[in-house]
């Protein structure tokens, strides 16, 4: 499906599968849970209050897309405009970044990969420039200095890249080939209490994979409820 950028014209096209699509308007935010006085067992104090970076206690942001830049997702620049791209390997990922997307003010199109995937891909637009200038350098993707991962943006990379391996098993794919940007990216996981496992391009990464049923539950509620494009045993679930 073409994109509306310069020189270009936009078709209209069904998503690849009947999946429910909410309304593009921002949804009212949640309340953020209140840490309870006294830390379930076993649960550090400082672990609950991760929930206030929660992707439920805010209205979604541009700055949120840099989740998709965390995973194998691209941007680029075309004179004082810029665009996203992603390849996601599932039709419910794409209802789900486009509703995202939308969201958050951008538009944004598919079109099926001779690999049987889909690219989704954002118009130019100026409203991401600001992202592009942050982690273009030159014709390099790197994270800028001092990134960080909260709710929403780990919502946007888990929609696209994130595999539900088991109930205590997380693996979220990376993009790129420099370990430095992998490193970067590694290193916001763990500033959010996501430590996560390398794993490297020979053994079926690039990916961080996040294991133990805490981080896991702890991943699940910064990210919010399932979508509701998200297949059963796609989404972690908070108990």
């Amino acid at each position: 499906m073409p994109l509306s950028g310069p020189g270009e014209t936009s078709a209209a096209q069904p998503l690849p599968v009947s999946f429910p699509v909410p309304a593009a308007a921002p949804p009212t935010p949640r309340r953020a849970r209140v840490p309870a006085a006294e830390p379930d067992q076993g649960t550090p104090a400082g672990d609950r209050q991760l929930v206030f970076f929660g992707a439920e206690t805010a209205e979604p942001s541009v700055a949120d897309l840099a989740g998709l830049l965390a995973g194998p997702g691209e941007v680029h620049r075309m004179g004082g405009t810029a665009r996203l791209s992603v390849v996601v390997g599932a039709a419910w990922r794409v209802h789900v970044l486009v509703t995202e997307l939308a969201q958050r003010g951008v538009r944004a199109a598919w079109t099926p990969t001779e690999d049987r995937r889909y690219a989704v891909r954002t118009a130019y637009t100026r409203a991401i420039v600001p992202l592009a200038a942050a982690w273009l350098r030159g014709g390099t993707q790197q994270p800028p200095a001092g990134f960080q991962l909260d709710g929403r943006r780990l919502r946007l990379w888990l929609a696209t890249a994130g595999v539900i391996d088991s109930p205590d098993t997380v693996v979220l794919h990376l993009g790129g080939l420099d370990p430095g940007r992998w490193a970067v990216v590694g290193a916001a996981l763990v500033a959010a209490g996501l430590v996560g496992e390398l794993v490297e391009p020979a053994a079926g990464g690039p990916a961080y994979r996040i294991t133990g049923r805490r981080r896991v539950l702890r991943l699940a509620e910064l990210v919010g409820e399932p979508p509701p494009a998200a297949p059963p045993g796609a989404w972690p679930v908070r108990d």
